[in-house]
């Protein structure tokens, strides 16, 4: 019949569902199973293919083979299977080395490691560390920040602000303000989070100056 979706119905066991939220909120696991994990909470939901392609930015055809997978082999049809071709010339306790050096140690005399400085040190070619850390989602020269609010009222204030952007009163002159800090020693206020598989390093917004030298700046938000 015409209308009828050809796409698999998920049905989740209750062990199964504790498994796929655990995979979807890790932060240690490839992310390429996380992702799997959450195609398939997703399907579960009742979603479509289109929708979950959109969402987490895959192509349907992805979406539906892993839908697929799962409904024909279980949790075990996430994994990659192994693929004919030639045997791999790297162990997997050469390859976990390289992993546990590159989220537990620091190069000496830099901040994070670079692929010419890993393969050195661990003896493998610069396109092997590139491959490995491509496959597991390491990016040691990339740090994203975070910011948590200590503020009680912060989210009346943010209402007050973006309400400010998107709607000024009448005749309003709207400035927003802003520091330019030229040179500034800083101290973070928590505790550095390490990158893992398949996400970044992370440190925290705020921070404690022990000197710097500052530039005030205003800009009239309706003409810039």
């Amino acid at each position: 019949m015409r209308g009828v979706s050809r796409e698999k119905a998920v049905v989740l066991e209750p062990e199964q569902r504790v498994q796929l939220e655990a995979f979807a909120r890790s932060r240690a696991l490839p992310h390429a199973l996380v992702l799997r994990a959450q195609i398939v909470l997703s399907a579960a939901e009742g979603k479509q293919n289109r929708q979950i392609a959109e969402a987490t930015k895959m192509t349907r055809q992805t979406v539906a083979k892993w839908r697929g997978r799962f409904v024909s082999r279980g949790l075990e049809g996430l994994y990659d299977e192994y693929r004919s071709g030639r045997p791999r010339s790297i162990d997997d306790e050469r390859i976990a080395e390289l992993v546990n050096s590159t989220l537990k140690s620091k190069p000496q005399g830099a901040t994070q490691w670079s692929c010419r400085g890993m393969a050195e040190t661990t003896g493998l070619s610069k396109s092997t560390v590139q491959r490995v850390w491509s496959t597991f989602g390491l990016q040691p020269h990339r740090q994203e920040s975070f910011k948590l609010s200590t503020d009680a009222f912060f989210i009346e204030k943010l209402r007050d602000i973006v309400g400010l952007y998107l709607n000024p009163p009448e005749k309003a002159l709207v400035l927003c303000v802003d520091e330019k800090s030229q040179c500034q020693a800083l101290e973070r206020t928590q505790p550095m989070l390490p990158m893992g598989l398949g996400y970044l390093e992370e440190v925290t917004h705020d921070y404690v100056r022990h000197g710097t030298t500052t530039l005030f700046a205003a800009l009239d938000i309706a003409n810039g």
